[in-house]
């Protein structure tokens, strides 16, 4: 039996842990949409074989990269070793505790690991924006690329701007994925767009808008605020009265409370 070749083996691993690895194209073209703040902190997630890690450590005053293969995080830190500013952490990045001073977030994502990794990044109150490599539907359906809105975007709205920077072919990773991949961007608001101790009546509207049965966020929302306010704060939010909940814009969902705030 012929022996299997070392390449092969290593796209076996790397398809067993999610990676899928960043080619020489594909890694300009993410490092042109990556913005960081050259006296700031910096956490690589899924650092890898390190295409990325050398490039963005010289934009940043400090960067910490995350690597759950032990062989590949080895080899990083042999690589960035004249790289004092780079500290080589192996294991998972979920399992970080998020640093107390203002960071940001940069990393090809394995794909399977995309929701719980954003979802660690909302939650990191000292996160000032994540630039992440996903797979495109994803960031599509997250940035109302489809025309549509999802729940999790629009909760997270008045604090995060969610954006979709480019799209990488699939034929630039290694081993190649079976879809395209695009780059989202996550940048918290320097201020909410909702003052903090109102953000928990915007995110009921929200869970109220998106958990009626069917028909019209109008309709929906007739259970929670009365009906004679409702009119007058859809026409200044500019949202239709027989509007789906799915095709109203976070802009329209924040000035949509502002207005019912001002009649409350």
């Amino acid at each position: 039996m012929p022996a299997v070749p070392v390449r092969s083996e290593r796209d076996r691993r790397r398809r067993e842990l999610s990676q899928n690895y960043l080619r020489g194209a594909g890694a300009a073209q993410f490092l042109r949409a990556v913005r960081l703040d050259p006296a700031g902190l910096c956490l690589e997630v899924g650092a890898g074989n390190g295409i990325l890690t050398g490039r963005l450590a010289a934009r940043c005053r400090q960067l910490i990269a995350y690597e759950v293969d032990p062989d590949a995080a080895g080899q990083l830190e042999s690589r960035l070793r004249d790289q004092p500013n780079v500290r080589v952490v192996i294991g998972d990045f979920l399992a970080a505790r998020p640093p107390r001073q203002p960071f940001e977030v940069v990393g090809n994502v394995p794909f399977g690991r995309t929701a719980p990794i954003v979802d660690w990044c909302l939650a990191a109150r000292s996160m000032t924006a994540a630039t992440l490599i996903t797979q495109l539907e994803y960031a599509r359906k997250r940035t109302g690329g489809y025309g549509r809105w999802s729940l999790l975007t629009v909760s997270t709205w008045p604090e995060v701007q969610w954006d979709l920077l480019g799209t990488i072919p699939r034929t630039q990773f290694r081993p190649v994925p079976r879809v395209d991949a695009g780059i989202l961007r996550l940048a918290r608001h320097p201020e909410p767009l909702i003052a903090p101790g109102r953000l928990g009546a915007y995110r009921r509207m929200v869970q109220a808008g998106f958990g009626g049965a069917g028909g019209s966020l109008l309709a929906s929302l007739r259970r929670q605020y009365p009906a004679a306010a409702l009119p007058a704060a859809f026409q200044a939010a500019g949202i239709g009265s027989k509007t789906v909940v799915a095709f109203v814009s976070p802009a329209q969902w924040v000035e949509l409370f502002r207005a019912l705030e001002r009649r409350a």
